[in-house]
């Protein structure tokens, strides 16, 4: 959910300095661009992932304060439930050995993390929804202790008027209704993030929109929300109904929302974004903020309150440069540190292929199009049918296997990426397609022999993600 803020209670006078701050940023935002003012450096990786802490029950422990306070570690930090942290690594240049660099340090931070949380007498695990979750654990009493979460919330409840209604059709129907934000707690992801050259910022945010529906079969891993089974990744749902806010004139409905998939390709440059955050979305947060209008604090700031599933980001190299990079938000947590570093391989090599197609002119896909694969991906997995480049119709699991994991390869080989490690990575997704089991697949097998063990299915799942192996070849039985 971002930065922390000072302020919970805000007056008209702070929305109209607010504005002004942000309309002033996003101008000098749109001159830096033009006088390409900002960083050219090659790709940069980076990501963040969310986890649970559970009691011996597998139930959620709202315990983050102290984990984190006696955890002290700069790489972990709170989420929006107390139950939930966030864990982060360093960024490192996406050539060479930087897979491998990668998993060693997303390693050895959740090998710390776990065994800090067994001191504990808890648990952490890194799943997309918490299948023994229930709705009324989502309570502002668990809530995480920061202004932001407290503000936002407010916020959303009065723009929006009337109580959030989850609803949700999937293979059964849930329908409830919430009264505050806590519902997006329920959804923990693996958001991974590519700082990119200027000049490929936009085509590299078309990729990363073109590779959403693949990214959310093949990390499928929340096929249960409250005891019900419902989209094979029911975050997207889940989390687009949880904060349901539009832009001006448009309330709840529309016409832009504020979780969601975006309205278009960057057609000309990654500024398009910005100037749509500033035009179309009020604001939530009008923070003050005493600095520098090249800090963009306040354009930053706006913009962490509207959640893309592709978000463009500003942010600053170690000299003080700023650079642009996009985050992917559509991979759940989990199932392993491998399944995750193996995700994150699939989508870096998939969006440096698919960018230099886009930079070519040769990306054919209209964006309408590629709206719709996502959501029938998320919403049926691997047996999706999609439309793909020149219209060709055809079954996404087909599609990956065939010509997106060769894409990836070789957009892996064109950043530098040692083609072993490549290779490795890629293969456990070759794997899963193989065994036509993702985390989802695999919670719902342990269902079908176990109806509604939802306590036994979190602790089988715990047992082998301790074990490291991949999903693709987890046994479903005890």
């Amino acid at each position: 959910m971002g930065q922390e803020i000072q302020t919970t209670a805000y007056s008209d006078s702070d929305y109209r300095r607010f504005q002004q701050r942000l309309s002033a940023e996003t101008e000098l935002l749109a001159e830096m661009i033009q006088h390409k003012a900002f960083s050219e450096a090659p790709p940069v990786a980076g990501f963040e992932i969310e986890a649970w802490l559970l009691h011996d029950d597998m139930q959620p422990a709202p315990l983050n304060a102290a984990y984190l306070r006696s955890f002290n570690n700069p790489m972990a930090g709170p989420e929006l439930a107390k139950f939930n942290v966030e864990l982060n690594t360093p960024p490192l240049t996406l050539t060479a050995n930087a897979l491998g660099l990668l998993h060693q340090n997303l390693g050895a931070t959740w090998r710390q993390a776990e065994q800090h949380a067994r001191r504990m007498d808890l648990h952490l695990l890194m799943i997309g929804t918490l299948p023994t979750l229930r709705q009324s654990q989502l309570n502002l009493g668990n809530m995480s202790d920061m202004n932001r979460y407290r503000a936002l919330n407010r916020q959303v409840l009065e723009n929006r008027v009337k109580p959030i209604v989850l609803d949700i059709c999937g293979r059964e129907h849930l329908r409830v209704e919430h009264h505050d934000v806590m519902l997006e707690a329920a959804t923990t992801s693996f958001q991974l993030h590519i700082q990119c050259p200027l000049d490929m910022a936009h085509h590299i945010y078309n990729a990363s929109i073109q590779a959403s529906a693949a990214m959310a079969a093949l990390c499928a891993n929340a096929p249960y929300l409250f005891g019900k089974d419902l989209w094979e990744e029911t975050r997207i749902p889940m989390f687009e109904q949880a904060v349901a806010l539009g832009g001006y004139r448009g309330a709840a409905g529309g016409p832009l929302h504020r979780v969601g998939f975006g309205s278009d390709y960057a057609r000309q440059s990654i500024l398009e974004c910005f100037a749509e955050n500033l035009q179309h979305f009020p604001i939530l947060l009008p923070e003050s903020f005493d600095d520098d209008a090249a800090a963009f604090s306040h354009l930053r700031l706006h913009n962490g309150t509207i959640w893309r599933w592709n978000r463009p980001l500003v942010g600053f190299d170690a000299d003080g440069t700023p650079h642009i990079r996009i985050e992917h938000r559509v991979p759940a947590a989990g199932p392993t540190v491998l399944d995750a570093i193996a995700n994150a391989a699939f989508f870096y090599g998939l969006v440096k292929n698919l960018a230099d197609r886009c930079a070519e002119g040769r990306a054919d896909l209209p964006f309408a199009q590629a709206k719709d694969n996502f959501y029938q991906a998320a919403r049926h997995g691997l047996d999706s049918h999609t439309v793909w480049f020149g219209g060709r119709r055809q079954r996404l699991a087909a599609l990956i296997d065939h010509e997106l994991l060769p894409r990836a390869g070789a957009g892996l080989l064109a950043l530098g990426i040692d083609g072993n490690d490549a290779n490795a990575y890629l293969d456990v997704l070759r794997q899963r397609l193989a065994n036509r089991q993702t985390g989802s697949d695999w919670q719902r097998r342990f269902i079908k022999r176990n109806p509604g063990d939802f306590a036994g299915l979190t602790r089988l799942y715990l047992q082998r993600q301790r074990q490291g192996d991949a999903v693709a070849g987890w046994d479903a039985s005890t």
